[in-house]
């Protein structure tokens, strides 16, 4: 019997991660300010959540828009506070200047993580080349997923790579989970799951009245059901 597919969905505040779970979500992304693409969420929020839900969560480490790591003794000592509030799994993923890879701020960061399980960002769809990207966080401590659409404009004009890129799985670099999303629709489903994709990612979906109005419940089930019965 083949793996459930994993949905994850993003979760600003106590209410959608209430919806989320009660919609069949596996796991929430937690964070705050989508104008800005998610960013970190404060403590007392991932105490909320915790406290509220069951499910696990990863919790954004991003301190301001873009993909540059920024001030990076701040986001350890933030990557700590968040740990004291009950953060166990994180999201994160640092480019420098060219597009490659910020190696050395991911490492410092993921240090603080102490092996805790993280997922490299949609940051990967900026890279100059993804597949040097992967194999320089090859190893790296607690990395178990990519979240990615295959281009930054998102799954439609990715998904050729998303397709490729599942096809490698289990090869240096290729190893952790395949997170699908950006722009992700349900009729993008058949042919990720046919191909091996074992996680979807969703957001806006799961507000069909815009980011403004809370998680639907509802608009989750639809999703979690379309997985299963895809």
């Amino acid at each position: 019997m083949s793996e459930r597919a994993v949905l994850e969905v993003i979760a600003l505040d106590v209410e959608d991660a209430v919806a989320a779970q009660a919609g069949g979500a596996d796991r929430l992304e937690l964070v705050t300010d989508m104008a800005a693409d998610g960013l970190t969420p404060s403590a007392a929020t991932v105490t909320g959540v915790r406290r509220a839900v069951d499910i696990p969560l990863r919790v954004m480490l991003r301190l301001a828009d873009g993909f540059a790591a920024g001030d990076v003794g701040r986001l350890v000592r933030v990557a700590a506070e968040l740990r004291q509030a009950g953060a166990e799994e994180f999201v994160l993923g640092f480019l420098d200047a060219e597009g490659g890879v910020d190696l050395a701020a991911v490492e410092r960061v993921v240090a603080a993580l102490d092996g805790r399980p993280w997922t490299f960002h949609r940051a990967i769809d900026r890279a100059a080349d993804r597949d040097a990207l992967r194999k320089q966080l090859d190893g790296m401590p607690g990395l178990d997923t990519y979240l990615t659409a295959g281009s930054a404009d998102g799954v439609d004009d990715g998904l050729s790579v998303l397709l490729a890129e599942a096809a490698r799985q289990g090869e240096p670099g290729y190893e952790q989970r395949l997170l699908v999303g950006g722009g992700l629709r349900l009729d993008h489903v058949p042919a990720l799951l046919k191909a091996g994709v074992g996680g979807f990612h969703i957001g806006g979906a799961a507000r069909p009245e815009g980011w403004e109005a809370p998680v639907s419940a509802d608009a989750v089930t639809r999703w979690r059901t379309a997985l299963d019965a895809a």
